[in-house]
């Protein structure tokens, strides 16, 4: 059963429209409230400590096409084993351009890091500078390399040109080991600067 199904008593979804309605997380800005919806089979669940709800309004400020979900509240239940104050945002589900997420508040028992990422296909270097620009604000320089990026919640991104794959998949090809080690120097992916190096000029 997908979140979108999950009923949690004691739990009212019209107060947490309301209660979102009211606050200015997502003021300026049109936000789409659903309250169930058919998930996809594969949804990614972000663990976050107490700042689920607030990343999803970044993250649907920052991709086009996108929403924010249900969300689900803590109840009296359990409380002795997850320690949140009753009426704590537990769950909130977002789309960004068509993919599923969910985020959940679950305390700082675990952290993100590099072995997992998510990629960003960029079509163009205008792509590729407006998703670098607004996924790095508030992150950790020391860790732009090569197209990668970790946000100000410590995920990590790939902002990636469609192009990258064509320029350096070929490891017997004098031009596509030359667009790789341009691309190692690199911080954010330049597509110029790319075909440049396997142009050989």
């Amino acid at each position: 059963m997908g979140f979108g199904h999950l009923f949690i008593p004691g739990v009212d979804f019209m107060k947490g429209i309301s209660a979102l309605a009211a606050g200015n997380l997502f003021a300026g800005r049109s936000v789409t409230i659903f309250k169930s919806t058919i998930m996809q089979r594969i949804t990614n669940n972000l663990w976050f400590d107490r700042e689920a709800e607030e990343a999803a309004g970044y993250y649907t400020s920052v991709f086009k096409n996108s929403s924010i979900g249900r969300i689900i509240y803590y109840g009296k239940e359990g409380h002795e084993i997850h320690k949140m104050p009753e009426g704590t945002v537990m769950t909130i589900t977002f789309e960004l351009d068509g993919q599923q997420f969910v985020g959940l508040n679950g305390g700082p028992v675990f952290k993100f890091n590099e072995a997992v990422s998510f990629i960003v296909n960029c079509k163009d270097q205008e792509e590729v500078d407006y998703y670098w620009e607004k996924l790095k604000e508030g992150g950790d320089p020391k860790y732009h390399q090569c197209g990668w990026l970790k946000d100000k919640y410590g995920v990590s991104w790939q902002i990636v040109p469609t192009v990258l794959t064509d320029l350096v998949s070929d490891p017997a090809s004098e031009k596509s080991q030359r667009a790789m080690a341009a691309m190692l120097q690199m911080k954010k992916l330049d597509i110029a600067a790319l075909q440049k190096a396997y142009d050989g000029e």
